[in-house]
């Protein structure tokens, strides 16, 4: 437990960092679907969606997941102080999900078989913003 509040901490940047990625990285997309007559912006938009997503989010994404299971298996008592805990890791999970979908559609947009509007990027944008606020919650008010 002595290295508990260093991985806690690790935990944090590492999910600040993840989620700098997943609200960023939707935009590129808006900018990507409602450009994408013009092939050279679209090929810029392109190396900065790879970029955000390989050597930012992908890392990030690990680093939060790797560092919340190490603090868990230091601290299993954490299962029993409340559903906080089991809702917190349910939208982790939602996250991930999206987190995925996120490198799909990169594939598809970069391949021009993405039939998604810069609106829909626009919209599909909000959810990491309603998970990130719920995690917040649960982890900070921990109201159940």
């Amino acid at each position: 437990m002595e290295y508990y509040n260093w991985i806690l901490a690790f935990h944090v940047m590492s999910f600040i960092s993840w989620m700098a990625m997943l609200f960023y990285l939707p935009r590129l997309y808006v900018y990507h679907a409602e450009h994408a007559s013009n092939a050279g912006f679209t090929e810029v938009v392109a190396i900065q969606e790879d970029k955000l997503y390989g050597f930012i989010g992908v890392p990030a994404m690990w680093a939060t997941v790797l560092s919340g299971s190490a603090m868990i298996a230091l601290n299993p008592g954490l299962f029993q102080s409340g559903g906080w805990l089991h809702a917190k890791l349910t939208a982790a999970v939602l996250l991930i999900v999206y987190h995925f979908t996120l490198g799909r559609l990169k594939k598809k947009l970069q391949s021009g078989t993405c039939d998604k509007s810069g609106k829909f990027f626009r919209m599909y944008n909000e959810v990491p913003t309603i998970l990130m606020i719920f995690i917040v919650i649960m982890v900070v008010v921990k109201p159940f």
